[in-house]
């Protein structure tokens, strides 16, 4: 359904210059029109998440003059493909964090209400984020690494409860097992054969848990090895430079990847990207005391990339240990030098990501 507002404030004879914003939901799109040189809302309207309700999105709002740019709440999420469209059409797209508290309790909650808070925050330029294009090698990347990521959970998951089990099993049961390596404990119960007729005992039920859970962790560790054997030739093709750095691995290396995005260029500079990375520390200070504090924000699992960076170097690398005996001698603890050393480190990996992110590959 579409709401136009009744004032009309075009100029004769020149186009108006119109923001959009839009409200994303995972059937629905709501979009609203602002008058970019009033702020007025000229309309909204609500359109199907298809590929025909984007085209529509786009034509509802040219109505209203020159489109310059488009608010857009959830990018990553359910606007990933109002975003590509938008993209594909040559629209400028802004990246909307949704409206927070202290406004949600002074304006309400509605579809119409967050599509126009969307399009203030963009016309307003509290919103500037450019979105994460979605549609290139990266984003092939990130669902590889989303299976990566569900199995070696689950992998983990079944081997906590391999050994839960072992602990509340039968003493004859659990002194023969625990004395058991991992790897020779999970041949043992993937090989055992107990009668199901014998279920309803404590011991063979046991056995049979042990060897479900042990044959599903074999199962997920080749599902791992698969993953693994397609990311890391797809991340060296991608960033050859990012993954010939010292402390990078390809799992390190994809996470970086898929943080920065297919346009790392989005971010405007090596501060952003170690702000994104949460390991640009924040200023603390009032009065007369000058304090940075660690940064809790951010990407967390690229903060957790940088930090592995940190100890393989810390292990391995001269130079990193030369500057982490330095700063030890000058009081700092080792908290303190891994943070200062992930800020390094993020300058060095933002430089390797725009050096040869963009290449095409090879014909």
């Amino acid at each position: 359904m579409t709401h136009p507002h009744p004032a009309d404030t075009a100029v004769p004879g020149e186009p108006r210059q119109v923001t959009g914003g839009v409200d994303t939901h995972k059937d629905t799109h709501t979009a609203a029109a602002l008058d970019q040189a009033t702020g007025q809302l000229l309309g909204h309207a609500q359109f199907p998440a298809t590929a025909a309700g984007y085209a529509a999105l786009v034509s509802w709002l040219q109505t209203f003059g020159l489109l310059v740019r488009v608010g857009v709440e959830g990018t990553g999420v359910y606007g990933a493909g109002l975003a590509r469209h938008l993209h594909t059409a040559a629209i400028t797209v802004v990246e909307v964090d949704r409206p927070d508290r202290k406004t949600r309790r002074w304006q309400g909650k509605s579809d119409p209400v967050d599509a126009e808070a969307a399009a203030r925050a963009a016309l307003a330029g509290r919103a500037t984020g450019v979105p994460k294009q979605r549609d290139g090698r990266v984003e092939a990347l990130r669902a590889l690494r989303v299976a990566r990521r569900s199995a070696v959970a689950a992998r983990a998951e079944a081997q906590t409860q391999i050994r839960s089990l072992l602990i509340t099993a039968l003493d004859e049961l659990r002194t023969h097992l625990a004395p058991m390596r991992l790897r020779e404990l999970l041949t043992h119960c993937a090989t055992r054969r107990p009668d199901p007729a014998h279920a309803d005992q404590p011991e063979t039920a046991t056995l049979i848990a042990l060897r479900s859970l042990a044959r599903r962790h074999r199962e997920l560790t080749t599902e791992i090895d698969d993953i693994e054997s397609l990311i890391a030739p797809l991340v060296t093709a991608i960033n050859p430079s990012l993954a010939a750095m010292h402390g990078v691995g390809p799992d390190v290396a994809g996470q970086l990847l898929v943080t920065a995005g297919e346009n790392p260029h989005r971010l405007r500079s090596e501060a952003a990207f170690a702000m994104l990375c949460g390991a640009a520390p924040l200023p603390a200070s009032s009065g007369r005391t000058h304090r940075h504090r660690l940064n809790r924000g951010g990407d967390r699992q690229a903060n957790a990339a940088l930090y592995r960076i940190v100890l393989c170097r810390l292990r391995w690398d001269p130079r990193t240990r030369d500057y982490a005996d330095r700063r030890t001698a000058e009081g700092m603890s080792k908290k303190e030098i891994i943070r200062c050393l992930k800020r390094y480190i993020a300058r060095d990996i933002y430089r390797a990501l725009l050096t040869t992110h963009d290449l095409e590959p090879a014909a």
